[in-house]
């Protein structure tokens, strides 16, 4: 069966830009089979993909790619993670695995059953995590081959107060935290994000969560790849969980637009 609306979406930026915005979690559509196969009702799925989801970041995104002196490109999911979360591993390698959180979700925020553990996670890595894995390695290498580089900035946030789910919540949670990667996040990247996100509050490193997406094709192996993730703290420009977006809004999409010109 094909999915009822596309998984996800390309939209292009400048030929030269070698930028591409990221925004993996920001949908809240879940396709009504994939719908069966969860365990919550109506009100209780509503309440979880207020938590689960990065409300606004896709807007974020989009108002930065207009802002931006030089225009990037953007992939972002259409489904909600609650289908597959394409930025986890796949296999044992995923740790979020440990609390039904891996690449297709068994629980929920709360740590409540989601799906039933025993559920086989293949048709959906089949029909939804593969497709949005192979589109994200075409559209990098898309840069690479016009620009000679490919900076990719995953567009996330996060709750003020931690979830149960977190596995390291108990650490700052400052208003913009830059994920980071020891091989694909150069210093200068870093810095440019630093000062970047200056006017939007404090900017920290790797608390609440850590690291960055690469393509598994170029993870570790193309220095021609750099990476950040971008994770906003919710309450800085929207309605915790799942409310209105509010002016904190404009600000963060100047300043992401700040980054994309910089890099």
């Amino acid at each position: 069966m094909t999915p009822t609306v596309p998984s996800f979406r390309l939209l292009p930026g400048a030929a030269g830009s070698p930028v591409l915005l990221h925004v993996p979690h920001s949908s809240r559509t879940v396709p009504r089979d994939v719908r069966a196969g969860i365990l919550l009702g109506d009100a209780e799925l509503e309440r979880e993909l207020d938590h689960i989801t990065d409300a606004h970041t896709a807007e974020i995104a989009e108002r930065a790619a207009a802002l931006a002196g030089v225009r990037p490109w953007r992939f972002v999911n259409r489904l909600s993670r609650l289908v597959v979360d394409p930025e986890r591993f796949p296999d044992e390698r995923e740790e979020m695995t440990a609390v039904g959180m891996g690449a297709v979700y068994t629980r929920t925020t709360h740590r409540g059953e989601l799906r039933p553990a025993d559920t086989d996670p293949e048709p959906l890595l089949a029909r939804y995590f593969r497709p949005y894995a192979r589109a994200m390695t075409e559209a990098v290498a898309g840069r690479l081959a016009a620009t000679g580089r490919a900076v990719v900035i995953d567009v996330h946030s996060y709750p003020a107060a931690p979830l149960p789910y977190e596995l390291h919540g108990t650490g700052p949670r400052p208003p913009v935290c830059l994920g980071t990667d020891a091989f694909h996040t150069p210093p200068e990247l870093t810095e440019a994000a630093r000062a970047a996100f200056a006017g939007c509050g404090e900017t920290g490193l790797d608390s609440p969560f850590a690291g960055t997406y690469v393509p598994l094709e170029f993870y570790g192996r193309d220095a021609r790849v750099s990476a950040l993730m971008v994770e906003i703290r919710r309450d800085t420009y929207m309605t915790e969980p799942g409310g209105p977006a509010g002016p904190g809004l404009d600000r963060l999409a100047t300043a992401l637009a700040a980054l994309v010109d910089t890099v």
